[in-house]
């Protein structure tokens, strides 16, 4: 299993914060908001990821980041010119990934479960992690069934169909990179990942997981404020980095 984290982005939602810095170097508490994703996949055994990074500020990863060495892993890092949909990263990680398996957490997502087992013991297919959120409609969201069956996904629905919304946290094989790159761009002019996870559904090769602790997308203001609570009262004694 190889894992990126994909941290390009302007941060227009967090502006002034992000006029001189990424979202994803952010503090939260006393550590940059980048470890918090770095230690979701680190925690689970995963020893090369991959981060994608905007060309700003490629040199600030690199300054905070280095090689890895000093987590005990491997970094490689890419750069994305324009962020173009969460979907374009496995276009630009297609040689990283190459045949292996991958996991991808987005640079601005906080998790508080441990992800080991199910990135431990994915084969194939596609696994997505679902939370039970009050606005759904800011989100991608997934109906499912009483045995955890996927039957529906919906990027930002604007009719009612789950309090469930697809975190940032994602699994898949390899086929992965394929699907990517021959998926057509959005109204909004992105590669949607939703269209990777309709993909897998389809083929029935999708499987979903509740997130059972806290997750908090930290891209506005209001999330950044509690991601800082969040991390200081539970998070920090868990990390391993």
């Amino acid at each position: 299993m190889r894992g990126i984290i994909l941290s390009g982005g302007s941060g227009t939602r967090l502006r002034p914060l992000t006029k001189i810095t990424s979202k994803q170097l952010l503090p939260i508490y006393n550590r940059p908001m980048i470890y918090y994703p770095l230690n979701t996949l680190i925690k689970a055994g995963i020893k090369e990821i991959l981060i994608i990074v905007s060309p700003e500020r490629a040199g600030d990863y690199l300054n905070l980041l280095g090689s890895g060495r000093q987590f005990g892993v491997k970094f490689t890092y890419e750069i994305q010119d324009k962020p173009e949909g969460l979907a374009q990263a496995f276009i630009i990680g297609e040689n990283f990934i190459d045949d292996e398996n991958v996991a991808m957490v987005l640079g601005d997502n906080i998790f508080a479960d441990d992800f080991s087992k199910d990135i431990n013991n994915f084969k194939s297919g596609a696994k997505i992690f679902a939370k039970k959120v009050s606005d759904p409609k800011r989100f991608g969201v997934v109906k499912f069934d009483e045995n955890m069956k996927a039957q529906e996904i919906v990027e930002k629905p604007q009719e009612y169909l789950s309090d469930y919304a697809v975190t940032g946290l994602y699994i898949y094989d390899s086929k992965v990179v394929d699907i990517a790159k021959n998926l057509k761009p959005s109204d909004r002019g992105e590669l949607e990942i939703t269209d990777i996870n309709n993909h897998y559904l389809k083929n029935d090769k999708l499987s979903v997981a509740k997130v059972e602790g806290e997750w908090l997308d930290a891209g506005t203001f209001d999330s950044l404020f509690t991601a800082q609570k969040l991390a200081k009262e539970k998070l920090n004694d868990k990390l391993v980095i």
